[in-house]
């Protein structure tokens, strides 16, 4: 099955399944999305990820979702940059997410980080999406 925008796939299942109150769920695995998952459990938004390998052989993503008093930790996921239109920003202007409370992905020249992440180390890129 091949798909336009694997990255809103990844981010429509994490809507998804925490709509549902779902504890985990299972995706298809890529380098890129690992890099991403790995942001989000290093800023406190998914409990943990793992990688594993289904009867056909290919290799998933199994994340463990994080509630807070039943409810999301994550309150809203969103794409900023999409296949169509890609939003760029620089070290300077990369803009704060809901007054510093939430994230923005970035990928840099210097690999995918938060968006204070890339503030301290001077480096602008691409916005996948923005955490809240």
């Amino acid at each position: 099955m091949s798909f336009t925008d694997p990255l809103g796939d990844m981010i429509a299942r994490i809507k998804n399944a925490q709509m549902r109150l779902h504890s985990k769920i299972e995706m298809p695995a890529s380098s890129f999305k690992g890099k991403i998952l790995e942001v989000l459990k290093k800023e406190g938004f998914i409990l943990n990820y793992s990688l594993s390998t289904n009867i056909e052989n290919k290799k998933r993503f199994l994340i463990d979702l994080k509630y807070k008093s039943g409810s999301p930790v994550i309150n809203s996921i969103q794409r900023i940059s999409k296949p169509g239109r890609r939003i760029y920003a620089r070290a300077t202007s990369i803009p704060r997410m809901h007054n510093g409370l939430g994230i923005a992905i970035m990928s840099t020249s210097k690999g995918v980080m938060s968006d204070s992440e890339a503030k301290k180390q001077k480096v602008g890129g691409e916005i996948i999406c923005k955490v809240f």
